[in-house]
């Protein structure tokens, strides 16, 4: 039962935790997701990330397509609209149910699979302002998948505290200096799905809030690693 299946993206976070859960697990499946979003090129990404990390302990990649979400629209991630702040107070990035869905994919996945551990890079700390991220959202989903599939599931948000200096400090300590490079290089976060510019930090548009994040947690690394 030291399996695990790491929900990834192929973004820093996600990237991070399949680092995290190889140096702890005997056997890790990735698990990747084509919703629809607007930056489909996440997904590309995730081969040269698994490549870079290649163990004996890597087991399958999966991909689940879940056109139902880019279906709902009323999200900038899925549709070609101005990322903005909602009425409500929201980012229109947030996609209602997301993490949620995934999470219920992921574990029928590894029920099916044998698997007992999930693996998912959400985070309470340095987000923006999804409520599907959150630590009682996770418990909760954590219970009524245990509940629903008579299981014994541990979802595992080993970012959930970190702020992205952090995970990148994380990623340092795990795999060191070629680790960092390799996510820094290989992994994609940009909204826009924009992998033409290049940055200190890595690949993207460099204006949208993903990028704004990933770009002032490199800046707080790089300080305090020359501090």
């Amino acid at each position: 039962m030291n399996t695990a299946l790491v929900l990834f993206s192929g973004g820093q976070d996600s990237a991070t935790c399949l680092a995290w859960a190889l140096a702890r697990f005997d056997h890790v499946e990735t698990l990747g997701f084509d919703y629809g979003q607007r930056h489909l090129v996440e997904l590309a990404c995730r081969d040269a990330l698994r490549a870079g990390m290649a163990s004996p302990k890597l087991g399958p990649d999966h991909t689940l397509a879940v056109p139902t979400l880019a279906a709902i629209g009323g999200s900038a991630l899925t549709e070609d609209a101005a990322i903005a702040m909602r009425a409500d107070g929201l980012p229109n990035t947030f996609v209602p149910g997301r993490n949620i869905l995934f999470l219920t994919l992921a574990a029928a996945l590894a029920a099916r699979r044998g698997i007992r551990h999930l693996v998912t890079g959400v985070c309470e700390t340095d987000y923006s302002g999804y409520p599907d991220c959150r630590d009682d959202t996770i418990k909760a989903v954590q219970v009524a998948l245990n509940l629903g599939m008579n299981a014994r599931f541990v979802i595992h948000t080993p970012l959930m505290w970190r702020d992205k200096a952090a995970t990148w400090r994380l990623a340092e300590a795990l795999g060191g200096t070629p680790l960092v490079t390799l996510i820094r290089d290989e992994s994609h976060s940009c909204y826009i799905g924009d992998r033409s510019q290049r940055h200190a930090w890595g690949f993207g548009c460099g204006a949208c809030p993903a990028c704004d994040l990933r770009a002032r947690g490199w800046e707080a690394y790089v300080a305090s690693a020359n501090a």
